[in-house]
């Protein structure tokens, strides 16, 4: 009878024990009241736009490299926590966000944060054109009314510098519109071989000349360090030869230090900037040594076109493997910078943009990496779609609180 009663106690003590713990669990999940809210527990930070979230290595120019690394007037590593903030690339010709914001505010946004510097695209057909821009897509910076694209484009230039934000200068596309989709007219820094096919048509020389243009403000600003040369170089479907584009870079980098010998020269990889392994063989060779630094793009759906497929259904394993062979060889056996000038995912990812984030940021913090994260934007100029990939709310002032900040941050330091 007691060896009954013993084996119901427990029985009832064990039922007790699962329904206060059912009852634990789901009170937990229910008190999130969106998924949203399930990602913020993740990381906490100020939610309202007030303090900092990070402390901020802001730039001690001029910069060089040396090894692996960029280093700073005094010698000492500065390193690349960079938000790209784009738009002067796209139809509206100028940096997004001017219609809602004072563009002093959103670069307080960006140092709260805790990034150290902008990357900042446009587009040729912004130079050739530079349109007179209308005055609704500035009302909330009306002392730019009346000024034309490339006025404003150094306006916003300025007023990062002068928050001591450094300026990565990047050109990014041929014709103003959303990069980069399949047409051939702006898989490369020129297009001539294409005939009449092409709406903005360009030699190498009317590039290099656009890139002249385009840095002549920033000759006496040392806190514009330096020129992205070309956003993700790729040929027709995957063509392009390391060869022929590194021969081009040094063309415009030599160009521009003739210019400012202190400019950083920053060169994409090919396959849409993913693939540096032709540097071993072929490096980038400027008349000022010490300039230049490699840039990597590694998004979810890159990986294309290899046996192994895109990152965002690798093992990590599979995914380590393939940041060697591409570009972490050249950190890791301390031969050049690689700056990852793109990565991104969204604020509510699904399997696949979770399993490539989570690859890549444990990665990059193993290499302690530089990198650029794509975008500060709440919002893609054409149509005013929303930017999934966004850190800002659409008022361009508050964090999403998120696994990408905490994730940054911890990059960042």
């Amino acid at each position: 009878m007691r060896f009954h009663l013993i084996r119901f106690m427990l029985f009832v003590g064990t039922a007790l024990s699962l329904i206060v713990f059912v009852v634990y669990t789901r009170l937990l999940f229910f008190a999130a009241d969106s998924p949203e809210d399930l990602l913020r527990q993740q990381f906490q930070y100020p939610s309202s736009p007030v303090g900092n979230i990070t402390k901020v290595e802001l730039v001690n120019p001029p910069l060089r490299t040396r090894g692996r690394d960029v280093v700073d007037a005094n010698g000492k590593r500065f390193k690349l926590a960079t938000v790209n903030w784009y738009g002067a690339s796209d139809e509206q010709f100028i940096p997004g966000g001017l219609d809602i914001q004072h563009r002093s505010k959103i670069v307080d946004a960006i140092k709260r944060i805790g990034f150290n510097s902008v990357r900042l695209p446009y587009a040729d057909e912004m130079v050739v054109s530079n349109p007179l821009i209308p005055s609704e897509l500035l009302a909330a910076n009306p002392d730019l009314v009346g000024l034309r694209a490339l006025d404003i484009y150094e306006a916003v230039v300025n007023i990062l510098t002068e928050a001591r934000l450094a300026v990565i200068v990047n050109n990014h596309i041929t014709q103003a519109t959303w990069c980069c989709g399949i047409n051939p007219c702006d898989a490369a820094w020129s297009n001539e071989y294409l005939g009449g096919l092409c709406r903005v048509r360009q030699t190498e020389d009317q590039w290099i000349e656009n890139w002249k243009i385009v840095m002549k403000p920033y000759v006496n600003n040392s806190r514009v360090i330096g020129a992205d040369l070309r956003n993700e170089v790729r040929g027709f479907w995957g063509t392009m030869k390391w060869k022929a584009w590194a021969k081009a870079a040094e063309r415009a980098g030599n160009a521009l230090l003739d210019m400012q010998p202190n400019w950083l020269v920053i060169v994409e990889g090919t396959s849409s900037s993913n693939d540096l392994a032709g540097v071993l063989d072929r490096p980038v060779v400027l008349d000022v040594k010490d300039r230049v630094v490699y840039s990597s793009h590694v998004y979810s759906w890159s990986g294309w076109g290899t046996l192994e497929g895109r990152y965002a259904k690798r093992a990590y394993e599979s995914f380590a493997k393939s940041m060697r062979e591409n570009w972490a060889y050249l950190l890791e056996d301390n031969i050049a910078p690689v700056w990852v000038g793109e990565i991104g995912a969204p604020h509510l990812p699904n399997k696949g943009d979770r399993n490539y984030w989570d690859n890549l940021l444990r990665f990059m913090k193993a290499e302690d990496c530089d990198f650029a994260y794509w975008a500060i934007n709440p919002r893609k100029p054409h149509g005013n779609e929303s930017e999934t990939y966004s850190i800002l709310k659409d008022d361009w002032l508050t964090p999403i609180t998120d696994y990408r900040m905490g994730d940054m941050v911890q990059l960042m330091g």
